[in-house]
C-alpha cells in the first residue's frame, strides 16, 4: 500500500537517490551534478517554510518525491507555483506521479495557490538518447497546457535542449484572494 506523507530533512538519502540517474543519465534536469546529501536536506528545509515537499512509500521505501516552489520571486506570484516529481525508475507508469501531484493539489490549494506551472526538457528529436517527452505527455494528461517554450536553451551531454511551461489552473482565481500561507504555518 502506498503511503504519501510530507518530506523530512532524514529524507535527503533517499531523495537523492531517487533524483542521481536522472542527472547523471537524462536531461530531463539540466543539473550535471548530483548535489550532495546535505545539499537535500538543505533544499528540503528551504521548500517546507513555504511549500509542501512530498514523498511517496512503498513498504516504507521512498519511491518517489515531488514539490513545489516559488513561480519567481516577486510577491504578487504567490498565488502561483512551479511543481516537480521524480519517480524510482522502477515505479513510472504505475499511478505514483499522479498520487503525488493530487495531493500536492490539494495542499497547495489550502494555502491560497491557483495556478500551478511545470518547466520541462523537451527533446529536440526521437530518439534521443537522453530525452524522451514522457514528461510532457504526462503532465498533458493531468490537466496541464503548453504556455510557452524556451528554445535550444540548456546545454547538456553536449547537446542543446529547449524547455516548456506548461500551466494548470486548479482553482477558479478571486477577484480578492486570501492571503498566501506558507506551508508551515499550515494545521
Amino acid at each position: 500500500m502506498m503511503e504519501i506523507r510530507v518530506a523530512t530533512v532524514e529524507d535527503a538519502e533517499s531523495i537523492q537517490r531517487i533524483y542521481a540517474p536522472y542527472v547523471e543519465h537524462t536531461a530531463i534536469t539540466f543539473e550535471c551534478d548530483v548535489p550532495d546529501v546535505d545539499d537535500f536536506r538543505q533544499r528540503i528545509s528551504r521548500t517546507l517554510k513555504d511549500y509542501p515537499y512530498l514523498v511517496a512509500l512503498d513498504q516504507g521505501r521512498m519511491i518517489g518525491y515531488a514539490y513545489a516552489g516559488a513561480f519567481y520571486g516577486r510577491e504578487a506570484y504567490r498565488h502561483s507555483a512551479e511543481v516537480s516529481v521524480y519517480l524510482d525508475e522502477k515505479w513510472h507508469k504505475k499511478g505514483v506521479g499522479k498520487r503525488l501531484y493530487e495531493e500536492l493539489e490539494r495542499r497547495l490549494l489550502g494555502q491560497n495557490v491557483f495556478v500551478l506551472y511545470a518547466c520541462i526538457a523537451a527533446a529536440g528529436s526521437s530518439g534521443d538518447e537522453h530525452l524522451t517527452d514522457a514528461s510532457i505527455y504526462f503532465h498533458r494528461k493531468m490537466g496541464y497546457t503548453l504556455v510557452g517554450t524556451h528554445n535550444l536553451c540548456g546545454y547538456k551531454f553536449h547537446k542543446w535542449y529547449s524547455v516548456v511551461w506548461m500551466e494548470k489552473v486548479i482553482a477558479e482565481r478571486p477577484d480578492e484572494p486570501d492571503a498566501f500561507v506558507p506551508f508551515s504555518e499550515l494545521d
